[in-house]
């Protein structure tokens, strides 16, 4: 049924190879790819005034009088004077080949043009008509027109002729929305849908709340929520291991804490405990903003793994990282007289081997690395569990090759950068979230001010004297643009400015230095050799500096909210008060007044996350390239919130009474995945 629509675009009449690399470029190189390329204008040509009344920009609908001729000599366009009982025009073209306008607008006919007018000289002018027509085609002539988006050599005309075609070819389909659902949000059938979407009567039809774009948002979201659902059902469909805590070990580790844990970190112990105790494996996301703890629930669920015999590993995306955790771990786990193992690629010869005996015979319980965890001679006696931090910096290869080294492993995933539900349920539906939503006891607020840059001399000024006083400070350069090296030179400029305010104890982080130069500045920061840090925004997510208590941010309206708030997460990590200063260039743009008010107000990243998806969509939120977050052409993540939400529960529920999609809605949900490319789903169906 849907074969037409998977053709490739030179299938459409008169497209040929050229023209379809072009519509490829823009679009997609695939029919179906037209009928997601919606129209973001429309033209509207009903307006038809005499020539007397025009005005600048306008676009108009005119029947004239053909009157002369004025070929151009040289540079100078071709001019041709038309005009009505009320006046004028003149209709200019440049680059006119033969007798082509004498065949156009012959003299003293009447014609229908169409076009925007322009005043040249106080006189009105279109340059170019959009159509011109006899008066017997003028029936021909669309009223309004949408407007597609374009690329280089893809005219207005073309794009709406292959979009024309491919809606041709669109086929009547069986309906596989919920008919309770449809009729309530009185949504169009899924062809009148299309038709509607690319022939917009008005600006309010372009809206993503337009009721046919909220269906066929509501087709590919639900696409992508059935697809999720599937991949969900058949983990869970797989055999796991039962992993069991008898309570030997994570009792007088949690004793020894010196603090109670929060209620949201219980929550999320006992949810992991459940889970590693159920006889499937464990795929879940434990989200926590910068500092809430979420190494303490990582730890528990890594001694459940243990006093049920087994091994648990946890895998950092840099050496840095790894050797923090490695360091909270051991200082955690030693009332429970745990050994923790630590391999990243600095450890070599002979300590390596010996760790890696430790762990193939089970001697060692836990360990703590980076990639080099994944490496072929790295074996385990019986791995249970695997914890993977900041699990975006991995690709879904080098997060599946280290379960593999287990029987039926579970995994847990861990991200300091909070998410949006909306983005949760797309990018991460298939699997379940722990949140943890407070602070540990004894963190206090972070006291964040916004300080025009006309200000520098001052913040410098206070900054010397905090430095005076022994504090730690953060200096963090701005992004110059899309480009290390302008942000490099941004980070160096202002490395030899700071440098007089406490001499050789003013340290440098960017991009371009190596891993291990990075690590060491960091760990002079974190210890005694360095008091100042000018940093671009390279600096970890997840390094714990706690005595760093200032932390200025230059140029902070070229910062995305979600940055803003991680890089603030580095401060604010002691039990002393901290400041974060954001300077900035005035004037303020809205979208960037609006970001710094909202950091001033809230330290609750969940909230500015949210504020964030609105300011800067979801591309922008996660990293699209990094996230794993399905490319949406129809829906829109911020506007269809609510719809991502009913999509979620409406696929949940037919797996529920349809695993297989047999049914005479599952036949046409299967359909749906294939429109949108979630063929692999289906395979999951099949497979039961």
């Amino acid at each position: 049924m849907l074969d037409r629509l998977f053709a490739p675009v030179t299938a459409l009449p008169g497209i040929g190879p050229q023209l379809g690399k072009l519509i490829e470029r823009v679009a997609g190189p695939l029919v179906v790819d037209l009928l997601w390329h919606l129209p973001s204008a429309i033209v509207d040509r009903r307006a038809a005034p005499p020539i007397a009344a025009l005005a600048h920009d306008q676009v108009v609908t005119l029947r004239v009088r053909v009157e002369e001729h004025h070929p151009g000599i040289g540079r100078r366009p071709y001019r041709v004077l038309v005009g009505d009982d009320t006046g004028n025009l003149t209709l200019v073209y440049f680059k006119v080949k033969g007798d082509y306008l004498m065949r156009l607008l012959p003299p003293a006919a009447e014609r229908i043009v169409s076009g925007r007018v322009e005043f040249y000289g106080g006189f009105p002018q279109i340059a170019h008509p959009d159509h011109v027509l006899t008066p017997e085609a003028a029936e021909g002539l669309p009223a309004i027109e949408p407007v597609y988006p374009l690329t280089a050599g893809l005219a207005p005309r073309l794009a709406q002729r292959a979009v024309a075609a491919a809606l041709e070819r669109a086929p009547e389909v069986p309906e596989w929305l919920d008919p309770h659902l449809g009729e309530r949000r009185e949504w169009p059938g899924w062809r009148a849908a299309l038709a509607a979407v690319h022939l917009p009567q008005s600006e309010a039809e372009l809206d993503p709340m337009s009721l046919p774009r909220q269906r066929l948002a509501y087709d590919e979201i639900l696409a992508s929520q059935l697809a999720v659902a599937l991949v969900r059902a058949r983990r869970q469909r797989r055999p796991g291991r039962v992993t069991v805590g008898s309570g030997q070990r994570t009792a007088p580790a949690e004793a020894a804490f010196g603090f109670a844990p929060t209620g949201a970190q219980r929550l999320a112990i006992s949810e992991i405990a459940g889970d590693m105790a159920a006889p499937h494996r464990m795929m879940r996301l434990l989200q926590g903003d910068v500092g809430s703890g979420k190494t303490v629930v990582a730890l528990m669920a890594m001694l459940i793994a243990v006093e049920s015999g087994a091994q648990a590993a946890l895998m950092a995306p840099t050496e840095i990282l790894a050797r923090q955790h490695h360091q909270t771990l051991q200082r955690l786990a030693a009332p429970a007289r745990v050994e923790i193992g630590l391999l990243t690629g600095r450890e070599k010869g002979r300590g390596r081997q010996s760790l890696l005996a430790s762990l193939a015979s089970g001697l060692t319980p836990l360990v703590v690395g980076t990639h080099a965890l994944l490496q072929a001679d790295v074996a385990f006696r019986d791995l249970a569990l695997v914890v993977i931090d900041e699990q975006h910096r991995f690709g879904v290869e080098q997060r599946l090759a280290l379960t593999a080294k287990g029987r039926d492993a579970d995994t847990l995933f861990m991200t300091a950068t909070p998410i949006p539900r909306t983005l949760m349920l797309t990018a991460y539906g298939d699997l379940d979230v722990s949140r943890l939503t407070e602070k540990p006891p004894g963190r206090q607020p972070i006291d964040t001010r916004t300080v025009p840059l006309e200000r520098l001399d001052e913040v410098v000024a206070g900054v010397k004297r905090a430095l005076d006083r022994g504090a730690k400070v953060y200096w963090i350069c701005p992004m110059v643009e899309e480009s290390e090296t302008a942000d490099l030179a941004a980070a160096a400029e202002r490395h030899r400015a700071l440098a007089g305010l406490a001499r050789g104890r003013v340290g440098l982080v960017h991009g371009r230095m190596k891993a291990a130069e990075k690590d060491r500045a960091m760990a002079d920061f974190a210890g005694d050799g360095v008091d100042l840090l000018v940093a671009t925004t390279v600096i970890e997510v997840g390094v714990d500096v706690p005595g760093a208590t200032i932390m200025v941010i230059e140029h902070a309206e070229r910062f995305g909210l979600s940055q803003l708030h991680q890089l603030r997460g580095r401060i604010g990590r002691g039990e002393a008060a901290s400041t974060c200063l954001l300077l900035y260039q005035s004037p303020l743009g809205e979208v960037a007044k609006r970001r710094l008010t909202i950091l001033r107000e809230t330290e609750d990243g969940f909230r500015i996350a949210e504020e964030d998806l609105k300011l800067r969509g979801p591309g922008e939120v996660l990293g699209t390239r990094q996230s794993g977050l399905p490319t949406l052409r129809v829906a829109d993540l911020a506007a269809h919130a609510e719809l991502i939400a009913i999509a979620h529960d409406d696929a949940r529920l037919v797996l529920e009474r349809d695993p297989g999609l047999t049914g005479e809605r599952g036949r046409a949900l299967r359909l749906l995945l294939h429109l949108f490319r979630r063929d692999e789903a289906i395979q999951y169906a099949r497979a039961g």
